[in-house]
C-alpha cells in the first residue's frame, strides 16, 4: 500500500506541473479568465488544484516518514536480535534448579578443575583464584619446565590414584628417578568460619624412585597463585625467609572474602618468588622460564628474581630442596579478625592432622569404590588397582571451563569483519574430559560414555554435568560438539579445529545415561529422595531434550522415511581416500566413497532409535505423553526399531551384516601425483583416484557400524540374523582378536589404510573400548534372554570380556597408562595415553554393569 500511495501522489504532482507555461501565471480556459463570476470560478478552481497538490505532498511525506522509520526499527531490531545460531534456547536453565544451589553448589566450588595441567586448583566461577604446580624436569640432560600435561614429556606414569570428585584427590607423577605425589583435600573450617566453598590444602611429597637413598638430588618446584580477574595479590612478609612456616600471599575476593595461602614444612628448603601482572595464565611457564634464564645469566643459579611487577595478579614461589621432602600449602578464606581461628584452621590442614585427614579420605575412597562397583572376587589386587585408577582419573579429570565457542558462518555474511565465525554466548561448562594430555576439554559424544561410569559414583555430579551440556542448546536445538572455552583451552587447539559447524551433529550419547538413570528408577536403585531429584531434573530437561531430538530429526534426516545421514562430509576433496565423517564420532570409518544426500547411515538411525525410545520413557515417567512435543515418540521408536524396515534399508544377505547406503565404489585408492606449487617448486602429493563409477548401493564395510542394530538390540533373539552377528563377532579372520574386537574387518578394502598422506588409520583397525563395551553389553543381554543363541552369546561374552580386561591391565603395568586405543595385532596401547575417558569403561566391564541401549 505504501508503494501504491507514493506512486499515486507522484502522479498527481507530475500532472499539475506539466500544465505550467513559461510565465508565472497558470493557464486557464478562456471562460474562466473572464470577469465577474468568472473570477470566482478561477479562485475555486485554483483552490481545488492546490488542495490536490497539498494532499499529494502530504501522502508522499507520510510514505517517506513511514519507510524511514520502518528501516530504522528493522535495523535496530536486527542489531538487537543475534542470529539464531548464537541465540540460547528460550527455556529455564537447568543449572538454575534448586538441586544445584545451596550445599551442592558450595561443595563443588573448589576443585582440581584444571585437567590440562599436571596439578591445578580453581573454583567453579568465571574469574577464579587459580593455583597450580610446575617443576623442573630433565630431558636429554637439559632442564625442562613441566606444567601442562604433554605426551611428549615422557613421564613414566602420572594420574590420579584416588579422587572422590568433591573434597579429596591423590595423584602420583613419576619422572625419571623422582616421584611427586600431590594430594588435595577440602575442609569447611571449624565452626563454619571459612569463606564460601571452605578451606583447602595441598600436600606435595617429593622422593626418589626406589630405595637408593644415596642419590641426594635436588628438586625445584614452582607453586603459583593467580587471580583471573586481575585483582592485586599481596606478597607475604616472610615469603623469602622460610623458617618452616610462611605466609606466601593474601588477598580479598567477593566470593570467599579475605584469604591467605601459607607454606609449611619440616624440611630445610630454599624459597624464592616472582610476581607478574598478566591477563593470561596459559603463558605463565614461559614467563617463569625467562625469569630463570635471566637470573642464571646474572647469578649462575636457577632461582627466581625475588621481584614483582607493579600490581601483580600472579605470584610464583620457587621451593627447592634435597630429596625427599614434603610441603603443605593450606588455603584459608573468610578471614574476619580474631574470631576466624586462622592458626587453628592452618594447623588442621598441615602436618600430622593433615596426614590423619588424608588417611581418612583414603579409607573412605576404598569403601565407596567397593560399594559402587560390586567387583567379584575373580579379579586380583592388580586388576582392582586398575579399576580404581580408571574411576579416579575419570573423576579427577573433570574440569570447569568458561568462554565462547566459535560458530561457523560464511565470510560473506560478515563483510564488515571478514571472519568466518560468530561467537556463541558466554557460557560455563562443568564436564569430564577424554584425556588430560591431548583432549583436555569437553566432547559431546564422549560425555555420554563418561557419565555411565560417573553416575554410579555420584549421580548428582552426573546431573550437574548433563545439565551444563543441555544449557548449551541453542534456539534451533543444536549443541556444539566440541567445547573449546577460555584462553587456556584455546591455547591447546590448532586454529583450524576451533570453529564448530552448526549443520553437524554428534552422537546423542547423553540419552544413554538418561535412559540408564530411568532404568535405575524402575529397578529401585535410588531411594525416594534421590528419585525425586532425578524426576525434577527430567521435568525441566525434557523440553531441551525434545528440542535436541527435533534438531536431529529434521536436520539429519534422509530421503527415505526412517533414514538419517551424518552431515559434514566433504564431497569435493581429492586428498582423502574416503571423506571423513567427523560428526559421527567415528572419523575415518569408511562410508560411501562419494558423499551425497542419498546416504543412509545405520549408526545414526540406531542413535535416533535410542533417543526416541528414551524420550518416550521420559514422557511416560513424567505423565506428559502429549505435553512435551508434537512428536509421537512411541511411534517413532517403533518405526526405527521395525526389524523388517531396517533389513530393507541396511541388511546385506551375502555378508550377513548391516551396512550404510550411498553412492559408492570400492575402486578408489590414493596415488602419488606431481604438482607445481605457487612458488614454482615441483612436489609430490597423495591424491584420490577413482577407477570405477560409483552407484547407489550398500557400502560393504564390516566393522563397528555394522553392529549398531545388534548394540541397539533391535534384532529378535530368535532371528537367524542374530546368529550371523555372533559369527561375525567371533570370526578371527574378521573382527576377533585376543585383545578385543577390531574396529574394521581384516577383510575390508580399507583395513589399516591411511586416509591421507598424514592421517594414519584411526577407526580402521585399532581396538576401541567404547564400542567393545557396547557390543559386550548386547552379548550379555542376548545371553540372558530366551532364544536359540543364548549359549553361544554367553560363550563369546565371557571370552571377549576376559580378553578386554586382561589386555588393559597388562598394558597399564607395562606402560603406566590406560590408552586411547589398542593395537589390532599386538594389543599394545596406541594413540594418546592417560586416556581415561571411555577407556575407563573397563571398570564397568569388570563389574558387569551395562546400560539398556
Amino acid at each position: 500500500m505504501t508503494g501504491a500511495s507514493r506512486r499515486s501522489a507522484h502522479g498527481r504532482i507530475k500532472s499539475s506541473s506539466s500544465s505550467s507555461s513559461g510565465g508565472d501565471s497558470l493557464r486557464y480556459p478562456p471562460s474562466i479568465r473572464r470577469g465577474g463570476k468568472g473570477k470566482e470560478l478561477v479562485s475555486i478552481g485554483a483552490f481545488k488544484t492546490n488542495l490536490k497538490i497539498l494532499v499529494g505532498l502530504m501522502l508522499l511525506g507520510i510514505a517517506v516518514i513511514y519507510f524511514v522509520i520502518n528501516r530504522i526499527v528493522v535495523s535496530h531490531e536486527s542489531q538487537k536480535q543475534p542470529p539464531r545460531v548464537i541465540t540460547p534456547f528460550p527455556a529455564p536453565k537447568l543449572m538454575d534448579l534448586p538441586m544445584f544451589q545451596g550445599e551442592h553448589k558450595e561443595s563443588l566450588y573448589w576443585g582440581t578443575y584444571r585437567p590440562h595441567v599436571y596439578f591445578g586448583v580453581r573454583a567453579r566461577t568465571p574469574q577464579s583464584l587459580v593455583a597450580g604446580l610446575m617443576w623442573l624436569g630433565v630431558k636429554d640432560e637439559m632442564y625442562v619446565m613441566r606444567h601442562f600435561c604433554e605426551n611428549s614429556d615422557d613421564l613414566s606414569s602420572f594420574g590420579w590414584r584416588e579422587h572422590n570428585g568433591r573434597d579429596f584427590g591423590r595423584q602420583e607423577l613419576v619422572e625419571n628417578d623422582m616421584i611427586l605425589e600431590t594430594s588435595f583435600v577440602k575442609s569447611k573450617g571449624g565452626g563454619g568460619s571459612s569463606g564460601y566453598g571452605g578451606d583447602w590444602s595441598v600436600r606435595i611429597d617429593v622422593k626418589n624412585k626406589g630405595s637408593n637413598s644415596d642419590a641426594k638430588r635436588s628438586a625445584h618446584l614452582f607453586f603459583y597463585l593467580a587471580d583471573e580477574g586481575g585483582s592485586v595479590l599481596n606478597l607475604g612478609r616472610d615469603a623469602l625467609d622460610f623458617q618452616g612456616n610462611s605466609l606466601l600471599v593474601s588477598g580479598s575476593r567477593e566470593d570467599v572474602g579475605d584469604w591467605q595461602i601459607h607454606l609449611r614444612s619440616q624440611n630445610q628448603l630454599e624459597t624464592h618468588y616472582s610476581g607478574f601482572k598478566t591477563p593470561h595464565i596459559y603463558n605463565l611457564s614461559d614467563l617463569v622460564q625467562r625469569n630463570l634464564a635471566l637470573q642464571a645469566r646474572k647469578l649462575g643459579r636457577l632461582q627466581l628474581s625475588d621481584t614483582s611487577e607493579d600490581s601483580s595478579n600472579i605470584y610464583v614461589f620457587q621451593i627447592s630442596g634435597k630429596l625427599p621432602f614434603t610441603i603443605d600449602i593450606p588455603f584459608v578464606s573468610g578471614i574476619r579478625g580474631e574470631s576466624s581461628n586462622v592458626e587453628k584452621r592452618l594447623t588442621s590442614l598441615t602436618g600430622l592432622p593433615l596426614s590423619d585427614l588424608l588417611r581418612k579420605k583414603h579409607r573412605e575412597f576404598d569403601a565407596k569404590f567397593t560399594e559402587c562397583f560390586n567387583i567379584s572376587e575373580e579379579h586380583d589386587s592388580e586388576t582392582m588397582r586398575v579399576g580404581k585408577t580408571a574411576i579416579a582419573n575419570m573423576i579427577g579429570g573433570i574440569g570447569y571451563f568458561y568462554g565462547q565457542s566459535k560458530i561457523y558462518v560464511p565470510k560473506s555474511s560478515q563483510p564488515e569483519s571478514g571472519d568466518n565465525y560468530l561467537l556463541y554466548w558466554p557460557a560455563e561448562l562443568y564436564t569430564a574430559v577424554p584425556s588430560r594430555p591431548f583432549f583436555p576439554r569437553g566432547f559431546l559424544w564422549d560425555e555420554g560414555f563418561h557419565q555411565l561410569l560417573i553416575w554410579r559414583w555420584d549421580f548428582r555430579m552426573t546431573l550437574d554435568i548433563v545439565g551444563h551440556w543441555l544449557d548449551l542448546l541453542n534456539i534451533d536445538g543444536w549443541i556444539p560438539r566440541e567445547q573449546i572455552l577460555g584462553a587456556e583451552a584455546l591455547s591447546k587447539v590448532p586454529e583450524e579445529f576451533v570453529v564448530q559447524y552448526p549443520s553437524n551433529g554428534n552422537p546423542p550419547t547423553l540419552f544413554l545415561v538418561i535412559r540408564d538413570l530411568i532404568d535405575g528408577i524402575k529397578t529401585e536403585k535410588f531411594i525416594a529422595s534421590e528419585k525425586d531429584e532425578i524426576l525434577s531434573f527430567l521435568e525441566r530437561a525434557s523440553v531441551r531434550l525434545d528440542a535436541w531430538f527435533q534438531w536431529f530429526n529434521t536436520s539429519q534426516k534422509g530421503k527415505e522415511r526412517g533414514s538419517y545421514f551424518w552431515h559434514g562430509r566433504d564431497n569435493t576433496t581429492t586428498r582423502e581416500l574416503n571423506p571423513k565423517t567427523l560428526s559421527s564420532g567415528l572419523d575415518d570409518y569408511p562410508r560411501a566413497s562419494h558423499p551425497s544426500e542419498d546416504e543412509r547411515h545405520v549408526d545414526l538411525r540406531c542413535w535416533m532409535y535410542l533417543a526416541a525410545d528414551c524420550m518416550h520413557s521420559i514422557t511416560e515417567l513424567l505423565g506428559k505423553q502429549d505435553k512435551i512435543s508434537k512428536e509421537d515418540y512411541d511411534s517413532t521408536a517403533k518405526l526405527l526399531s521395525n526389524f523388517d524396515l531396517l533389513n530393507q534399508m541396511h541388511y546385506d544377505k551375502d555378508h550377513g551384516a548391516y551396512f550404510d547406503f550411498g553412492n559408492h565404489t570400492e575402486k578408489v585408492k590414493l596415488v602419488w601425483k606431481e604438482v607445481i606449487s605457487e612458488n614454482g617448486h615441483l612436489s609430490r602429493q597423495l591424491v584420490r583416484k577413482t577407477f570405477g563409477k560409483p552407484k547407489l548401493r550398500l557400502v560393504p564395510q564390516v566393522g563397528y557400524v555394522s553392529f549398531f542394530p545388534f548394540m541397539s538390540r533391535i534384532i529378535p533373539a530368535a532371528s537367524p540374523i542374530l546368529e550371523k552377528q555372533l559369527d561375525l563377532i567371533s570370526n578371527r579372520s574378521i573382527l576377533w582378536s585376543d585383545y578385543g574386537l577390531v574396529s574394521l574387518a581384516k577383510t575390508s578394502s580399507m583395513y589399516m589404510k591411511r586416509n591421507t598422506e598424514h592421517d594414519a588409520p584411526y577407526w580402521r583397525g585399532p581396538i576401541w573400548m567404547n564400542m567393545n563395551y557396547m557390543i559386550l553389553s548386547s552379548l550379555h543381554h542376548y545371553s540372558t534372554v530366551d532364544g536359540p543363541y543364548s549359549e553361544k552369546a554367553r560363550a563369546i561374552y565371557k571370552e571377549l570380556r576376559s580378553n578386554l580386561i586382561r589386555n588393559v591391565v597388562r598394558n597399564y603395568y607395562e606402560t603406566g597408562y590406560i590408552w586411547e586405543q589398542y593395537d589390532q595385532d599386538k594389543g599394545t596401547g596406541k594413540g594418546t595415553r592417560l586416556f581415561t575417558g571411555w577407556s575407563a569403561l573397563t571398570l564397568l566391564i569388570m563389574s558387569e554393569e551395562y546400560p539398556i541401549f
